[in-house]
């Protein structure tokens, strides 16, 4: 059963982002759409390029994470981050972890655990040959499911498409328009202990660009 929601913000203005952190370097604008993210750097810097941009609020282990998402530019992949914590419990933002600028490999083989869920995926030319949606689990990079990707190219996207997280237990489901995607059911053993409370992150691909707006977190 859905409760809630607990936390909810329109990504509409400037202000919608107090507290909230980046890693990396991004350009993060503002249209009708809401917020518009894309990289600073040239996509010539490869993983350097590429950012993350942190939500300000540590969530319960039972929720369904919502939020509306628009391609705008392609190449690129949009991803995003939920469950995150550091391996020993701390929070993502503990002083005491290592440093992260959006390179992949700090935040799968670092020092925190999260689930990465890759719901964009035009990023090389096998991923936009055939549109698969992928979630991943770290600690390690263990790929724990994957389904098809509805969304069109940046070319006929024409509007924003509402997609959703749930995570209760151990159970993981993804859905674009409440379309159920893929699904997950982890058993806290084959790819490390289940993870419980955390943040939510957004994590982009150079050169891609996308809006995002209507950020809405329920409990489970």
């Amino acid at each position: 059963m859905v409760k809630g929601p607990i936390y909810t913000n329109p990504l509409k203005c400037p202000e919608d982002l107090r507290g909230f952190r980046l890693e990396g370097q991004a350009e993060m604008t503002f249209s009708e759409e809401g917020m518009v993210l894309e990289n600073r750097l040239s996509p010539k810097e490869g993983q350097k390029a590429n950012f993350v941009l942190w939500c300000d609020r540590v969530f319960p282990a039972d929720i369904r994470i919502c939020w509306e998402f628009r391609p705008l530019r392609e190449p690129g992949l949009a991803m995003l981050f939920f469950a995150a914590g550091g391996q020993n419990g701390e929070d993502v933002f503990d002083p005491a972890l290592k440093p992260r600028t959006g390179i992949y490999d700090q935040y799968h083989h670092g020092d925190i655990n999260a689930f990465h869920l890759s719901y964009f995926r035009r990023k090389e030319p096998d991923e936009r040959a055939f549109h698969t949606c992928n979630l991943r689990k770290s600690y390690g990079f263990h790929l724990t499911a994957q389904g098809a990707d509805p969304i069109p190219a940046a070319a006929d996207a024409d509007r924003m498409y509402r997609l959703c997280v749930e995570k209760k237990g151990g159970r993981i489901r993804f859905l674009t328009e409440e379309l159920e995607l893929l699904r997950f059911d982890d058993d806290g053993q084959t790819f490390g202990p289940l993870l419980g409370v955390g943040r939510i992150g957004f994590r982009q691909l150079a050169p891609m660009a996308g809006a995002y707006r209507n950020l809405e977190v329920y409990t489970l």
